[in-house]
């Protein structure tokens, strides 16, 4: 169990914090196939993460879905990075073909390990599959998480009883879980760059 104190501090970005971006590919914008999405500003927030983690000198990580078909599948236009991910120094490249970035290729937690990093900020695409299932497993695995709810966005999507639960709600649902249940501390992005500051 995570320390319940160190959910209720103030923020305290780590000089090795490791951004995780996850899965900020151009297919997304195949609103045609994926629906109506929350948040359009979750790209310039992404990219404002990006920037500091890049005058910083901390870690980044990216991670890319592979798909066997649709708007993700490799060779095709959507399978790439948007262009301002694309030109960002990363210092670890993951691909994958499942929702957590832990289960890809190269190994993420085994590379988190081999450096003794321990703070992992996750962004990206889309917050309550890829990133909340990425923060459950780095909270799970002992990692201090930190989830800037503003920096990513996901997509309206149908229950069980055929009801549509629009894309905000989802992503106020996947905060809730991740706060309550101390996988993660769900913060602004804001609040990361106030505590990111100069490396070292």
């Amino acid at each position: 169990m995570t320390n319940t104190a160190a959910f209720d501090a103030p923020l305290h970005l780590a000089d090795d914090a490791v951004l995780i971006v996850i899965d900020v590919q151009q297919g997304f914008e195949r609103y045609d196939h994926f629906g109506p999405r929350d948040n359009p500003g979750a790209e310039q927030r992404i990219a404002e993460l990006l920037d500091l983690w890049q005058a910083t000198g901390r870690p980044v990580v990216v991670a890319q879905h592979q798909s066997a078909s649709g708007p993700l599948e490799p060779g095709t236009p959507g399978y790439e990075l948007k262009p301002f991910v694309a030109r960002a120094k990363a210092d670890l490249h993951i691909t994958k073909t499942v929702n957590s970035t832990f289960y890809g290729t190269p190994d993420l937690h085994a590379w988190l390990q081999e450096r003794g990093a321990t703070q992992l900020v996750t962004v990206g695409i889309m917050t309550n599959v890829c990133n909340e299932t990425t923060a459950r497993m780095g909270g799970n695995l002992g990692y201090d998480v930190v989830f800037p709810i503003d920096a990513m966005h996901t997509f309206d999507m149908a229950g069980p009883d055929g009801e549509t639960i629009p894309a905000a709600e989802l992503a106020r649902a996947t905060a809730a879980v991740l706060h309550s249940m101390r996988f993660a501390k769900v913060v602004t992005t804001d609040a990361v760059l106030a505590a990111g500051g100069a490396r070292g």
